[in-house]
Parts: C-alpha cells; sequence; structure tokens
C-alpha cells in the first residue's frame, strides 16, 4: 500500500516575533535616507534596588562634557549632544544612517522618596549610570556633575 503525503514540508515558522520581521520589511520599502538626524531620544531604563532607583542611558559616542544633568521642580532632565562625523572632502557618501545625531533631552519626574543631593552620574562604556538613592528630603534644583 501506498503512504501519501500531503505536506511533507517542515512548518514554516519565523524565528523572530512578528514585529521584528514586519520592521525589518518596512524598513527595506523606506527610501535610503542620506542625511544625519539632528535630534534624537536616546533609550533609557529605570531599575529600583534596594538603596534606591538607578537610570540607564544609552549613549555611545558622547563625550562627558556633552552631557548635562539638572533637577528643577520635581524633574531630572538629561540633555546633550552626540556629535555628526565632520563632513571633509574625502568623507564617505552615507547611503544609509540608522545612527541618530544632534541634540538629546530626557525628563523624569523624580519620587519625593529620592535623596536630590545624593545623586551620582557616571558615563563609562556609552552609558550614563545616575545613581538616585532613597530619603525622604526635598530640594527643588539641583546641578549633577558627570564623572
Amino acid at each position: 500500500m501506498a503512504t501519501l503525503l500531503y505536506n511533507n514540508r517542515p512548518a514554516l515558522r519565523p524565528s523572530r516575533a512578528f514585529n521584528a520581521v514586519l520592521n525589518d520589511m518596512l524598513r527595506d520599502t523606506l527610501p535610503a535616507v542620506n542625511q544625519l538626524s539632528s535630534t534624537f531620544a536616546p533609550a533609557a531604563d529605570v531599575l529600583e534596588t534596594e538603596a534606591g532607583f538607578e537610570l540607564h542611558l544609552s549613549l555611545p559616542g558622547v563625550a562627558k562634557d556633552a552631557v548635562n544633568i539638572d533637577f528643577q521642580d520635581g524633574q531630572l532632565v538629561v540633555s546633550g549632544e552626540r556629535k555628526a562625523p565632520e563632513a571633509t572632502e574625502n568623507a564617505p557618501k552615507y547611503h544609509r544612517t540608522e545612527t541618530d545625531y544632534g541634540n538629546f533631552t530626557r525628563s523624569f519626574r523624580l519620587p519625593d522618596t529620592v535623596d536630590i543631593t545624593a545623586i551620582s552620574a557616571e558615563l563609562t562604556d556609552g552609558i550614563l549610570r545616575v545613581q538616585l538613592p532613597f530619603d525622604s528630603k526635598k530640594v527643588t534644583k539641583y546641578h549633577i556633575e558627570v564623572r
């Protein structure tokens, strides 16, 4: 007796999430961008530890002196600039740019439990780590130095 195979192919399932597949498909249909961006919003992660909160901002290629961190009216404001590569006569021509350059600003409302005067910040390996320790003091304005 002969065996009939109705579907001898393995099931074709995407190995990535649907959103990733859709993003790739749509990105490939967009026209190539040959101008660098002038603003961007860096990705941020907020973590809570026993000592307080930690804010991690992804800032690859941003110098320490190009970052400003201020606290005013209950909000922590992180701003700065990622400088674009210098345009020279022998510079390569961009066919596609996915890296964002220019000015950025991110604001975060802080709870009253954060000790504003004990906030510290460090920029290493392209990640800005801002430590926000717990306390019950209230301060309305303070500038944080980036180490």
